[in-house]
This record gives C-alpha cells, structure tokens and sequence, in this order.
C-alpha cells in the first residue's frame, strides 16, 4: 500500500520522533516491460529506444516492443566485481555515453549511436574522460546530461573518505564537464571538472524545470540524503552524515535511515522527485513543493530498485536490482516495470 510520510522542519526520525504514515489508495499496478535481465543498472532512452546497462555482463541492451531484448554492445575493458562494472549510460546529441569501472579507474567513454530499435549499433569507443578513482564499492556512476547541455558525473569516495573533502581529488564529488570531456569555463572552481563535493555515493541525479539538480546519496549506517545540489557547495562527507546544522556544510532536504533507502536513481516528473530504493525496497515521491515530505510506493513488492526514469510516453520505468548478489531474485527478475507516474 501506498504510505504518506509527514515530516516538518528537521526530519521527524532525526529528532527522535516517529514517522506519521497514513494508508491511501492502492498503488498503480504495474506492467512488466521486460524481464530475465543480469544486475541491471541504468536505462537511457535513444529516441523511442529504451537502452539498459547491466553491470556484471557489460552489456548495452536495446528493448523490443514486445520485451525482448537485442545485445546492441558489449564494452570492452569493464571490471564487474564488487559494486563496480558498466555503470550509468545517458544519451546525448547522437552518442551514447557509459560509465564503468575500469581496473584502477572509474572512465567515461562514448559511442556514436547507428540505427535505431534493435537494429541500433555503436561505433568505436571514444574515452573523454578518466582518473575517477574505483574500488570494489562507492563508484558513484550516475551520468546524466543537465539543461545546460553539460555531462554531470557523480563519483564515489572509493573507500578513502578523506577524497570527498580534497578538491584535488575526483573521488566524493558531482563532476560536470563538456560532452568532449573538457572542464567548463563557467564551473565553481577555475579549470576543475568539480561541482560540488562532499559526497559519500551519489547515485541519482535530476533537474527539475527550474533548472535545480538534485541527487540522491548514500549515507553509511546511519542516514541516507536527498540534496539540492548548489555549484560549489560542500555537502559535508565525512565530517557529517546526514543533517549537521550550521554554515559550514549543506544540509540534506530529507534523510532518511540507511535500512528504509540506499536511494539510486531518481526522476523528476509532474513536480514530484521519484527515488529508486534499494535496501529499502521501494519508490518515493516527494514534492518538490514540499521536500520534507515523501509518498512510498510498492514497499518490499518489487525487491530492490535501482534506477527510476521518465519514458517518451509519460510512465514512470522503474529497473529492479535482485540479480547483484545482494537481493533475494524472484520468478523473472531483474525486470523493467513501467507504471503511470502515480
């Protein structure tokens, strides 16, 4: 069932209270798009191709419209283990970019898209852009191309917590870049790729119409964030986890506990932010008019969810993540639902 959380000022767990949760309707029954993919990451969209990403396998599939599936590459050089492997795609201006972890760096490389549907194909890869530190967990590995034509690239601390606080370091940080891989003139810090930092693990990034991004991050045992993310900003990792209060750090428009979030993908539609769940196993919504509040949808229905996004249609796709060792698979898993943005 679908679930109201109330929250004023500080978020209510924070300040030791209780959520307030109301049941509402039914959630919208979903229609499954695809199914039997491999630890599934991200999906992109090609013109009215639906492209998906799985980690492990390296692959880059194009979806039929009858919900079978068409190898449309497999990218040479990704490493797969741990949390690493063929990450977050994004399509731009004809070219499909990748993100994956490659040996003893996190790399973005891009593809000139040939063709379309299941007959798409990519042309040979072009790196424009390296040195993101890798380790088994905390690669970041959103990408997703903003209002202003610029590539966004959130990257993970890699283990070393201390890089999410060193400008001089990518790791711990939301990058942003031309699409040649170039630094920006205009970014926050003079000839740095960096856009703001103090970051742990973003995973999910998203621009309202107004322009604001904003990203989903995981926290470490204590306090999962949604961020409205400012150029330059410093949003507090590893000094802070969560709402720390004062000037020095960007608070947080709403934590929540590590075992209710690991939020990944978000998408932001009709004036509400959708957040894929992953430990926590389910969608949120929030308003954007009302960011200290949040709607759960398809609690623990669907198993871990990784990636959220808008399809050309208007619905919602939400990616399942059971198959990545750390999910418990289903009959059919992993599998692409599509519902109508509730």
């Amino acid at each position: 069932m679908l679930k109201k959380l109330a929250l004023t000022g500080l978020c209510a767990a924070a300040l030791g209270g209780a959520f307030v949760q109301a049941a509402q309707a039914a959630d919208p029954a979903p229609q499954v798009v695809a199914s039997g993919l491999k630890a599934p990451w991200s999906i992109a969209f090609s013109g009215d191709t639906p492209l998906v990403s799985e980690r492990g396998t390296a692959r880059i599939l194009a979806l039929r419209p009858d919900g079978s599936v068409a190898t449309v590459a497999t990218i040479a050089g990704v490493d797969g283990r741990g949390e690493g492997g063929l990450l977050g795609i994004a399509v731009h201006a004809g070219y499909l970019y990748a993100y994956f972890t490659a040996g003893d760096e996190n790399r973005i490389e891009r593809f000139r898209i040939e063709g379309r549907g299941s007959e798409l194909r990519l042309g040979p890869p072009q790196k424009i852009f390296g040195g993101i530190p890798s380790a088994s967990y905390h690669n970041g590995g959103r990408i997703a191309f903003g209002p202003d034509g610029m590539l966004y690239a959130s990257t993970g601390d890699a283990g070393q917590r201390s890089r999410a606080q060193d400008l001089n370091s990518l790791g711990g940080k939301i990058l942003r870049m031309t699409p040649e891989g170039k630094p920006p003139r205009d970014n926050p810090f003079a000839g740095s790729y960096v856009y703001s930092y103090g970051h742990r693990n973003v995973q999910g990034l998203a621009w309202a119409a107004d322009g604001k991004l904003y990203a989903s991050e995981f926290g470490e045992n204590t306090w999962d964030e949604l961020n409205l993310i400012r150029p330059g900003g410093n949003y507090g990792w590893p000094e802070v986890e969560g709402k720390g209060g004062g000037d020095k750090f960007i608070d947080p428009l709403q934590q929540w506990p590590t075992a209710q979030a690991s939020p990944s993908g978000i998408a932001i539609h009709g004036g509400s932010i959708y957040i894929a769940s992953l430990r926590g196993q389910r969608l949120r919504k929030v308003a954007l008019s009302a960011p200290a509040t949040a709607t759960e949808l398809y609690v623990g229905q669907y198993g871990r969810l990784r990636d959220v996004a808008l399809a050309p249609d208007g619905r919602l796709w939400i990616l399942t993540n059971n198959t990545d060792g750390r999910g418990q698979p289903r009959p059919g898993d992993d599998r692409i639902l599509a519902v109508p943005a509730p």
